[in-house]
């Protein structure tokens, strides 16, 4: 005798049964279903509740506003510079030619190129061991639960807030000949004459590593007030107790504790240092320095290709993908040493 279950509605079909669901949307059949389930694999046949109904394409939906901006501010953009870099194109457009290498030929024997390349990465190789090892030092400092302890973190933040102009122009103020570090030095008799803070080229280029290093700081301070929060207070106690100093605690336990996070801020601070252009623009001038002496990568991609009556836009482009294929280098390298420290 059939019986009938009153009241009851009936359990949804799961999905491979070959049943439709009422309402859903018909997949479409043959080769194409089979194509679209292994680019965008749907729920599994034992997924429960808002899974079984939820259309394929949802996903993509919410992503296509990011997928879009990225494509057109980042992946056309890249693939078009590495165009143009085999043409001559001018930099306000117009007809052009197809050079092949030509541009990466002239680039390798330019030496305004390697003067900009060494900038670039004497840069790095200065900015970065400071600013990685820096703002631990400053962490550790205003870890402590001290009173007034806010006021001095708000105070080293500060100059992340401000604009890189701003803070140029600052500097500018500062190591001027009749700039105030200059006459605190003769008034105290430690010169006698001004120091060319922004006349020599050495000299520009050592003080716009201090600019970014001074402007830095507190951003990189706050990465490592994160990561301190991870180290075990357990590990201080223990070394206290085997009779571990304050250095000793500090390369043995914070070190080792926060060193994740010392290789991304040396990945993060290396692809800045390799393009520095604001420091450099305002301490040393449009020319960046005297006679270009102090330009970097950036800075020398802007004066080839971007000037509107002399610039070559494909030269230009050849010379950013240098710088490219010198910041993808080095971020691969720190990668490296991470995975082999990890390990």
């Amino acid at each position: 005798m059939a019986q009938h279950t009153v009241g009851r509605a009936p359990a949804p079909t799961p999905l491979g049964s070959g049943a439709p669901r009422p309402g859903s949307v018909p997949e479409p059949p043959g080769r194409l279903r089979r194509v679209l389930r292994s680019v965008v694999p749907g729920p599994t046949a034992d997924a429960g509740g808002a899974a079984l109904y939820r259309r394929w394409w949802l996903p993509w939906l919410w992503m296509l506003p990011a997928i879009v901006g990225t494509t057109v501010f980042g992946v056309f953009p890249f693939l078009n510079t590495i165009v143009v870099s085999f043409t001559d194109a001018k930099p306000l457009g117009g007809a052009y030619d197809v050079v092949g290498l030509d541009n990466y030929t002239r680039m390798l024997g330019d030496p305004d190129f390697w003067l900009a390349t060494r900038n670039s990465l004497l840069y790095a190789l200065i900015v970065v061991p400071l600013m990685v090892l820096l703002p631990l030092l400053l962490a550790v400092l205003v870890e402590k639960n001290l009173p007034g302890i806010g006021f001095f973190r708000s105070a080293f933040y500060t100059p992340v807030l401000a604009s890189s102009v701003v803070v140029g122009l600052s500097w500018q103020w500062l190591l001027s000949d009749q700039g105030l570090v200059n006459t605190w030095l003769q008034k105290a008799h430690l010169i006698r004459e001004a120091v060319p803070f922004l006349s020599d080229s050495w000299l520009i280029l050592l003080s716009a590593m201090g600019l970014t290093l001074w402007k830095g700081l507190g951003w990189y301070m706050i990465f490592y007030l994160a990561a301190l929060g991870n180290v075990p207070r357990e590990l201080h106690e223990a070394a206290a107790v085997d009779g571990a100093g304050a250095i000793r605690r500090f390369w043995h336990v914070t070190v080792p504790g926060v060193r994740t996070s010392m290789m991304l801020v040396g990945t993060l601070t290396g692809i800045g240092s390799l393009r520095v252009f604001t420091e450099i623009y305002m301490l040393g001038g449009a020319t960046g320095g005297p006679g270009g002496a102090d330009r970097t990568l950036p800075f020398y991609i802007r004066d080839v290709g971007l000037d509107p009556l002399t610039g070559n836009a494909g030269y230009g482009a050849a010379v950013s993908v240098a710088l490219f294929a010198l910041t993808l280098g080095l971020t691969l390298l720190a990668q490296r040493l991470t995975k082999e420290d990890e390990a």
